[in-house]
């Protein structure tokens, strides 16, 4: 086995990465959808099969099972790499129907194209590579999730599990528009708020009412001052609803929370401050609880994840990317939990692309080979 015959390889496949990225871009998979997210997984592990390499599925009777392959010499017992993914994606049932993968010019478009099914192709392609000439220095893992784009409620006891017997972390969501990976990304925390109020005809009656919806407004107020740019802290209201009828004060209402910090010492004392609010009713007469529905946990570079970092860097420099940098991203992702649990993590190792989220989304075609390669050469380097 020669380093040539493993980069020389991944520049043949690159129509068989984009043949296998066209399939699963094409099935439906947001991430409460588990029929879709699990046929999702079934078409990687026809890619297994075919190719010999051993897989498992790790089930879960709410979102989709996770899938587990791995790439060993007989025997051994060093530590693996993790080459991590997520599957599902943030577009409802349909959306893959209505907006199909398509290609135009250079770019790549579709439901999950870039965030982040190319990135689990990717890896995949690099582990079969591995497995079909061998010299890889130590096993890899590879690790495909269901529910990264929710908080992985599911997921996060499987990856910080992995984590925890990796040697390192390689996710490969995607890389930036600028081409360079990621090294560093924000805490993030999901929640709900629920408000109760009391119904009453808004003509008739209207002072035997207590609105929900006013309350959630004065909370919405004390909850979005929260935000301090300065420190990296944001706080959105996304998501809004209640009430029961225009003529009448609204019986409920709810919001839902985003969170970002940089510093992981900010979350408690913003936690603190938005339970508080929450606690307080502005509105006399109103109750209200608070949920946690989903949690990421901050990158923060480690001296590790540094020489971590270094390493991927000069492989990438190999494999022609002279340009590639570490930069921070206010996204979050599984990245965090392998980082926090003290397994060295890089993330935004995927093909090129962005806009995510979006019905623009795209991926740069011309950057999933060399990113293969550069991620082969950085195991190579051990």
């Amino acid at each position: 086995m020669s380093q040539a015959q493993i980069t020389d390889w991944l520049a043949t496949q690159r129509q068989a990465m984009i043949d296998l990225l066209r399939d699963v871009v094409n099935i439906d998979s947001g991430s409460y959808d588990k029929e879709g997210v699990d046929a999702v997984g079934a078409r990687f592990e026809q890619h297994f099969a075919e190719h010999g390499i051993p897989f498992r599925r790790e089930s879960h009777a709410t979102f989709g099972d996770a899938i587990h392959a791995e790439v060993a010499k007989p025997g051994s017992n060093e530590k693996p790499v993790l080459l991590m993914g997520h599957r599902d994606t943030v577009f409802g049932k349909g959306e893959a129907g209505r907006r199909p993968f398509t290609i135009q010019g250079r770019r790549a478009y579709g439901p999950g194209v870039a965030d982040m099914k190319s990135g689990v192709v990717m890896n995949i392609f690099v582990a079969t590579a591995f497995h079909k000439f061998g010299g890889n220095p130590h096993p890899i893992k590879l690790l495909i999730t269901s529910d990264e784009e929710i908080g992985s409620p599911s997921s996060r006891p499987v990856i910080e599990r992995e984590g925890r017997t990796a040697r390192a972390v390689f996710n490969s969501e995607p890389g930036r528009p600028t081409g360079n990976i990621v090294t560093g990304r924000k805490g993030g925390i999901f929640m709900h708020v629920a408000i109760t109020g009391k119904a009453a005809h808004s003509g008739a009656n209207f002072a035997a009412g207590v609105s929900a919806i006013g309350e959630l407004a004065h909370k919405i107020v004390h909850i979005h001052a929260l935000t301090d740019l300065d420190k990296g802290i944001t706080l959105n209201v996304g998501l809004v609803s209640g009430g029961q009828s225009v003529n009448t004060t609204a019986p409920y209402a709810e919001g839902q929370i985003d969170l970002r910090y940089v510093d992981p010492a900010d979350r408690a004392r913003v936690m603190a401050a938005i339970e508080t609010i929450v606690a307080t009713s502005y509105v006399p007469g109103t109750s209200a609880t608070l949920t946690v529905k989903g949690e990421f946990v901050a990158v923060v570079q480690s001296a590790d994840s540094r020489a971590l970092f270094e390493n991927y860097q000069a492989a990438a420099r190999q494999a022609g990317l002279t340009t590639l940098q570490g930069e921070f991203s206010g996204g979050c992702a599984d990245s965090g939990f392998t980082a926090a649990v003290g397994t060295p993590t890089i993330c935004g190792l995927g093909p090129v692309g962005g806009l995510a989220h979006t019905p623009e989304e795209y991926l740069e075609l011309d950057s999933i080979v060399p990113r293969a390669q550069a991620l082969a050469l950085a195991i190579l380097r051990g």
